[in-house]
């Protein structure tokens, strides 16, 4: 990539693109921010497993696919090189934390019974990590249709009485059971 090209498909010039961004690198670290906020975008489904249930969903899906691997690993290398692109995917994570906040502060209103030490900031670093421990040991991301047995981990830490009864049959998948184990059947 470079700014020539950047300029070039959005018809402006370079000074344009200079103005709004000092340098390429955080050009493309903006753009790959807004990615992700597109790729992953906020759940509001009425209920709190609702929400974590969609989230996960679109979440694994982009982690799944050739440019959302892509992208999980730039940001790896580049956050460990550069301490604006670092800086960058916190402001991510802050943004995700943020909306999990709200999530929550949703679900509170609606009268779930959140516990008080469901931690925003922990609902969102245990799936980042995930994401990120496969994309640097190259081991396959979880598919998405485990999406409902990743979202039964967090609800069981921050919900009181959740029983794992999602209103369908959770699939059932031998790569979630090898990888997370199987929460209702000790291996």
């Amino acid at each position: 990539m470079t700014v020539d090209d950047v300029a070039e498909a959005a018809g402006v010039g370079k000074a344009t693109i200079y103005r709004r961004w000092a340098s390429k690198e955080l050009l493309a670290n903006d753009a790959m921010a807004d990615l992700f906020d597109m790729e992953i975008p906020d759940a509001d489904t009425g209920s709190i497993a609702g929400d974590l249930l969609g989230v996960y969903r679109t979440a694994l899906a982009f982690a799944n696919s050739e440019r959302g691997l892509a992208l999980i690993r730039l940001a790896v290398a580049e956050a460990n090189r550069d301490p604006r692109s670092a800086q960058t995917y916190r402001d991510l994570l802050d943004r995700r934390i943020e909306l999990t906040r709200d999530a929550l502060d949703r679900a509170r209103a609606r009268g779930e019974r959140i516990r008080s030490t469901a931690d925003p900031v922990v609902m969102v670093e245990w799936m980042a990590g995930v994401f990120v421990v496969r994309a640097l040991t190259g081991r396959q991301m979880p598919p998405p249709e485990d999406a409902e047995r990743l979202a039964d981990v967090t609800l069981r830490a921050i919900l009181d009485g959740w029983d794992g009864s999602w209103p369908h049959p959770r699939p059932e998948s031998d790569l979630i059971h090898r990888e997370f184990g199987n929460s209702t059947n000790p291996s």
